[in-house]
């Protein structure tokens, strides 16, 4: 009896008419507080071979009640399918805009909405990058400090995106960003997004490809920069 329970397996039906699973009871927990699994929810019993809704599920009542608790709890992050009720806000992302509301519905399980404070940090140069954000309401600035002053990288507000080179290489931020006011962002995490490229890849790779011309714009953007202070400084040397 035991063994069967161990491997006890699970099935999800999400709102794009796609079977999720098999999955453990675990991650079907996580699906829960992701907002993947909402209690109306169809899911499959692997031992019983029967479909019901996650609310009727006795073994998922714990997995709720902590996400209610935590949701009363002001947590910062929650599943963003809830911005599905807005698709209209959802593109003025550019990675969104051609995206029907399907698939802004499948690719939004993967992602968490967090919302900053006015002055709070988002990231912090150093630490471990493995998610990326978009902006969806607010503004937030990159800043690096130099000789103890601040010095302002860019401005981002609604429709610009940020992080996307440690989402690929999960390496150390490069700078500071912080909310210039109250702000609400979209986040996906390394993780979920390689999740996302092995059961959606249709969503994944134009994904990718948009997060690809960003760093081509951005590679280009700072050789020119580069270029116009090689000149300025050569231009200011003649005139000594």
């Amino acid at each position: 009896m035991e063994t069967n329970q161990a491997a006890a397996s699970y099935s999800v039906w999400g709102k794009d008419n796609v079977a999720y699973g098999p999955v453990e009871l675990p991650t079907l927990g996580h699906w829960v507080r992701d907002g993947r699994v909402t209690p109306e929810t169809w899911v499959f019993f692997g031992p019983e071979h029967v479909w019901r809704k996650a609310a009727q599920c006795p073994e998922l009542k714990l997995f709720f009640d902590r996400k209610a608790k935590e949701l009363a709890q002001g947590t910062v992050t929650e599943s963003a399918r809830s911005l599905i009720q807005k698709p209209g806000s959802l593109r003025r992302i550019k990675i969104f805009a051609g995206m029907d509301e399907q698939q802004l519905e499948s690719f939004l399980s993967y992602m968490e909405i967090v919302r900053c404070k006015q002055f709070s940090h988002v990231v912090r140069k150093g630490d471990h990058g493995d998610a990326m954000y978009l902006v969806l309401e607010g503004e937030v600035r990159a800043l690096t400090m130099v000789d103890q002053k601040e010095s302002i990288l860019s401005t981002m507000g609604v429709g610009d995106f940020f992080g996307e080179v440690s989402l690929l290489d999960q390496g150390p931020r490069s700078a500071d960003v912080v909310a210039n006011r109250d702000s609400v962002l979209l986040k996906i995490s390394a993780a979920a997004y390689e999740q996302l490229v092995r059961e959606a890849p249709a969503l994944g790779m134009p994904f990718l490809l948009e997060i690809s011309r960003s760093v081509v714009g951005r590679v280009r953007s700072l050789t020119k920069r580069y270029e116009d202070s090689i000149h300025f400084a050569r231009t200011a040397s003649s005139l000594r």
